[in-house]
């Protein structure tokens, strides 16, 4: 399963910004920084619609008359937005449906100035053109606030309609929920639905989408499809009392792979900034399906971007499923297991973990969405390509004019090789490292914790010039942190790819070349390396043993 979302609210975070975290995990998708420039659309164009999984063309609608620019998944109105697909029930698809998720995700992003009308636009668009895609969690954020929002199609009722003589779809559409999350508190999805029961229209702080002219009032916290209930209904997923009612275990029962494979992605999460999530922890590993998570938590402390950073590079570190602990990390502690994740083996399903952090990443960020300062400075997106572990996230500004050459669109592809591109810098690195992990990762994180510091340290005072820049001139100040942006992101592709030269000098053909703070030691004589053989672990030696037997036992004379 693809995707790990955090969420974060202004008051749980260290510098009172909203931050969500998401990661493109596919084995097709590519490591790029999406860019669309926004102002006043000509009248009669459009914005083409595809699925994202197939690039299947579905459709063309028609543009607003203005729309705003869009960064990654950051607009410059500080709305962000992230998702995990979660798939839900079988036979909930609409084939018929012309809105595919990530289409959808782009058009809220350009038509919207909040996470409310972000709902509201994708409320609007699946309602009128049908829903596409499987199940979907969103990550919806603003400089004010977080929320969730999960979504399904209602299938495929073909119904002759005899006046236009062709079939439509009856149940067109889609049921969803959407949930704010409380400030001071953090939430996380990661392919499976998280939202359970949730207070009605008639009750407190909620509403339907009948009701969208309430949709800007401050106490509402919940916002839904009308038929959420009547359709579960009418398909027979649901027969309880109203107030019963849970999204997640209507449309997406939990089982044993939903736990294991992604809800343990958010426990791994809520257990590192809450002591009272180990409770769960038989729960996430598939073994007590009644024990389930709540939605969001309120963290012990309040999180930076670099704790996100930190927890997106997850292998279960400190837990008794730690990836480098058994014996399919082999002898250099190798977090990553190579798909397919279940096999069978007389008789029996046996499974690998899925992570967080994992090899199959094109491209992982953290947004910072912050009210104290001009929209197009106070939005960053945090961006790195492939494996998070092993990426570096590189501050983008929500105003930017473009996006670095290393890392923008048409700079190589998922089939097309680019020297100079992010993605493929970054996977000659991450993809070497894989053959001796526990030996080249020191030298990786030595290189990512100077980068990451340095932007920690570039951040605020760019943040400080620009805002002053802004209000004399909000052009140059564009201009400004376009710079600034375009050049740190070139500048650590370069980087990198100084990194991978100095890996491949250091670790060829297995061998391990001697370096004192990044400088090769020779023989007395200058002309040589000092060249060191690293042994395999007693543990792997004695393995080889047990299963060879004395194949390999060397004769004494």
């Amino acid at each position: 399963m693809a995707c790990t979302s955090y969420l974060v609210t202004p008051g749980a975070s260290v510098d009172s910004s909203a931050m969500i975290s998401y990661a493109a995990d596919s084995h097709i998708r590519y490591g790029e920084l999406y860019f669309y420039q926004g102002g006043p659309q000509p009248e009669g164009s459009y914005y083409q619609m595809y699925c994202r999984s197939t690039h299947k063309p579905l459709i063309k609608v028609p543009n607003p008359s203005f729309t705003y620019s869009v960064v990654g998944f950051i607009n410059e109105k500080q709305v962000a937005m992230g998702e995990t697909t979660f798939g839900g029930r079988s036979g909930l698809r609409d084939t018929t449906g012309l809105m595919d998720y990530g289409g959808l995700m782009f058009l809220a992003l350009q038509r919207s100035a909040s996470a409310r009308e972000a709902i509201k636009v994708i409320g609007q668009l699946v309602e009128e053109y049908g829903y596409y895609s499987d199940g979907e969690s969103f990550s919806i954020s603003d400089p004010d606030e977080v929320w969730i929002m999960e979504i399904i199609g209602k299938g495929t009722n073909l119904l002759y309609d005899e006046h236009k003589q062709k079939y439509y779809n009856a149940d067109k559409g889609a049921v969803w929920v959407a949930v704010r999350i409380p400030d001071g508190y953090i939430s996380a999805h990661a392919n499976h639905a998280r939202i359970t029961n949730f207070p009605l229209e008639n009750g407190i702080n909620s509403i339907s989408s009948k009701s969208w002219n309430k949709i800007d009032n401050p106490d509402v916290g919940v916002i839904y499809a009308h038929d959420v209930i009547s359709f579960a209904r009418k398909k027979g997923f649901f027969d309880g009392p109203d107030a019963e009612f849970s999204f997640s275990d209507v449309y997406a029962p939990v089982d044993f792979g939903a736990a294991r494979f992604c809800e343990a992605r958010v426990w791994s999460l809520f257990r590192k900034v809450n002591s009272e999530m180990e409770k769960y922890e038989n729960y996430a590993m598939g073994y007590d399906l009644e024990n389930r998570m709540p939605l969001y938590i309120k963290p012990d402390r309040k999180l930076s971007v670099q704790d996100l950073m930190s927890f997106k590079r997850d292998h279960l570190q400190g837990t008794k499923y730690d990836m480098t602990g058994d014996i399919g990390a082999g002898p250099w502690e190798k977090p990553y297991r190579w798909r397919p994740m279940t096999w069978k083996l007389d008789g029996k399903t046996y499974f690998h973990e899925r992570t967080t952090a994992t090899q199959q990443t094109a491209f992982s960020f953290i947004t910072q969405s912050r009210g104290n300062l001009p929209d197009p400075v106070g939005g960053i997106i945090w961006f790195g390509v492939d494996d998070a572990n092993t990426t570096v996230y590189v501050p983008m500004y929500a105003g930017i004019r473009k996006a670095p050459e290393a890392y923008a669109e048409g700079n190589g592809s998922i089939l097309e090789y680019s020297e100079n591109s992010a993605f493929w810098t970054f996977n000659k690195v991450s993809n070497f490292s894989y053959l001796r992990y526990n030996l080249m990762l020191p030298d990786i994180q030595k290189v990512q914790s100077e980068l990451e510091n340095r932007y920690k340290e570039f951040v605020p005072a760019i943040d400080k010039a620009a805002a002053e820049l802004f209000n004399k001139d909000p052009e140059l100040a564009r201009d400004f942190i376009t710079d600034f942006s375009v050049k740190m992101g070139n500048y650590t592709v370069q980087r990198w790819e100084e990194l991978f030269r100095f890996l491949m000098v250091k670790f060829i053909d297995g061998n391990l070349k001697k370096e004192e703070n990044g400088e090769f030691v020779t023989n007395k004589y200058g002309k040589y390396p000092i060249v060191i053989h690293p042994e395999y672990p007693e543990w792997w030696l004695r393995l080889i043993v047990e299963t060879t037997g004395d194949k390999f036992l060397y004769l004494e004379d």
